[in-house]
């Protein structure tokens, strides 16, 4: 059967997809709301080059459909740990992965921490993982939560937590619970986690029906709109803003979004060297020139500009010199936010980058907070600083003001 053939037969449901290579090595693993409109996504123009690469070289898709996006999200994790994919693995930056950890003590809870974090813990912890989503993963916490309870708060406080009041925490801060109930509500995540969906309903039916119902009409809808909100799967955004105080102190900003999220580790300031006061399109241009000289870094997919028409025209002319076919988009603030393009930008391109709107505006603000923030640092910097000696020479002594 050929790829396009299995990709008509996947299911509009949530799961996991799994892409395969000759004599069925796995290439990526992936999830996804609706199977089958996700794997479409891959064979859309504007793609990472490695994952063009790997949709070039894959012979077929495995799935395995699931009950909701949750237990897709663990499944993804669990497969992941299982098989570790070349694809899975973003060029230098496997610490962007991100772990949950339960740490062996009386009262733990789940954590989120980042890959080079890991060795802290994975010691003396149970540890779930890797995800690719700190986000999602966060919101799976969430729903997670409301059916297991767990304590964030000080054990035996003896003042009741906010979270107590709102039913997410068991009430360890005003000892409602025991240690051995506490316990199993974290080995009942600890199994869920682990993706032992069968013991753990086994286990449930005996201690707490009331859990497998919830388990089983998981309302996940802060997960379907993280889910859907990145439009665009494995695609990197860049987006660059200069930000100045009356002309001085200029930087220029990069923020970078991956599947529509900050990497913070990869945002960058530019200081301004030699473009002239208040000229940001030169400021632009020298930004753009300098990033494009670090070859190391992931290359973007799409380049936002924090500026409309006059920017856009500017800077697709610098990336036509560089024989650079980046996709290009500029949100002008004068325009209500309206998205420009370069002026032979496809049709099919604009519709595609129109549809991830929600995400770029995050991008520009991103960019423009970052560049901002620097900007004001250093101004208060200089102000902060002691004011040079005046030093008035005379013919017989040095006086110093």
């Amino acid at each position: 059967m050929t790829l396009s053939n299995q990709i008509k037969r996947l299911p509009d449901k949530p799961g996991v997809y799994i892409f395969l290579g000759e004599k069925d090595a796995i290439l990526y693993i992936g999830r996804a709301l609706s199977l089958k409109k996700r794997v479409l996504n891959y064979f859309q123009k504007i793609l990472d080059p490695r994952i063009r690469k790997m949709i070039d070289s894959a012979k077929g898709i495995k799935f395995y459909q699931t009950d909701n996006l949750l237990e897709a999200v663990i499944l993804e994790a669990n497969l992941i740990k299982k098989y570790w994919p070349r694809y899975n693995i973003k060029e230098k930056d496997n610490r962007s992965f991100i772990y949950i950890i339960i740490p062996k003590t009386d009262y733990p809870r789940p954590m989120i921490v980042r890959q080079r974090e890991l060795e802290r813990f994975s010691a003396k912890a149970y540890v779930f993982g890797p995800y690719q989503s700190y986000f999602l993963l966060n919101k799976a916490l969430r729903i997670i939560r409301r059916i297991f309870p767990y304590s964030t708060c000080v054990p035996f406080s003896g003042k009741p937590c906010f979270n107590y009041q709102i039913g997410l925490c068991p009430g360890l801060c005003v000892g409602r619970i025991s240690k051995k109930d506490y316990q199993k509500n974290i080995r009942n995540i600890i199994l869920l986690l682990s993706g032992q969906k069968k013991k753990l309903f086994d286990r449930l039916k005996k201690e707490n029906p009331e859990a497998v119902y919830s388990l089983k009409h998981i309302q996940d809808v802060s997960l379907i709109q993280r889910e859907e909100s990145g439009s665009f799967y494995n695609v990197r955004v860049e987006g660059y803003d200069i930000s100045h105080l009356t002309g001085k102190e200029t930087f220029g900003a990069m923020s970078v979004f991956f599947n529509g999220e900050p990497e913070k580790d990869q945002y960058r300031l530019f200081k301004i060297k030699e473009a002239p006061q208040f000229d940001d399109l030169r400021a632009l241009e020298e930004v753009i020139a300098r990033r494009l000289k670090h070859k190391e870094w992931p290359f973007p997919n799409i380049i936002l500009i924090d500026g409309g028409r006059p920017q856009i025209d500017f800077i697709s002319k610098i990336l036509e010199k560089n024989n650079l076919n980046i996709p290009l988009v500029g949100i002008s603030k004068f325009g209500n936010d309206k998205l420009v393009f370069p002026k032979d930008t496809k049709k099919s391109v604009k519709e595609l980058i129109e549809g991830l709107k929600e995400v770029l505006l995050k991008v520009r603000n991103e960019a423009h907070r970052f560049g901002l923030k620097a900007s004001r640092r250093k101004r208060f910097e200089n102000l902060t600083k002691p004011p040079k000696p005046y030093i008035l020479k005379s013919v017989n002594r040095t006086l110093r003001f």
